[in-house]
């Protein structure tokens, strides 16, 4: 975990629990804001809103992506704080394995 980027990104309580959830199993999880947001208790739309901003910070990067219902839906790990680049990294899309997902 980058703390740098992590200080930066204005820790909002529900972001530190985001990035502690993906960061379990040496951060090899992968989890949509759906699935976060049933982990976490929390709505939807919140966990989604602070999925984007730790992306845009560059500590969450898009892994995978898949159609569901004619929305897209995206999923997430945490950054490896050696990959992390001053908080522009963004994510890429594409074929990435989303290991140690349930």
């Amino acid at each position: 975990m980058n703390w740098e980027l992590l200080a930066l990104s204005n820790t909002h309580p529900l972001r530190v629990s985001i990035l502690e959830v993906l960061s379990l199993d040496d951060g090899a999880r992968t989890l949509s804001p759906k699935e976060l947001s049933l982990e976490l208790q929390s709505p939807l739309s919140t966990v989604n809103y602070h999925v984007t901003e730790l992306r845009q910070s560059g500590l969450l990067e898009i892994v995978d992506e898949r159609q569901v219902r004619g929305a897209i839906e995206h999923f997430y790990r945490a950054v490896d704080s050696g990959t992390a680049h001053n908080g522009h990294r963004r994510g890429g899309k594409g074929a990435a394995a989303r290991k140690g997902r349930r």
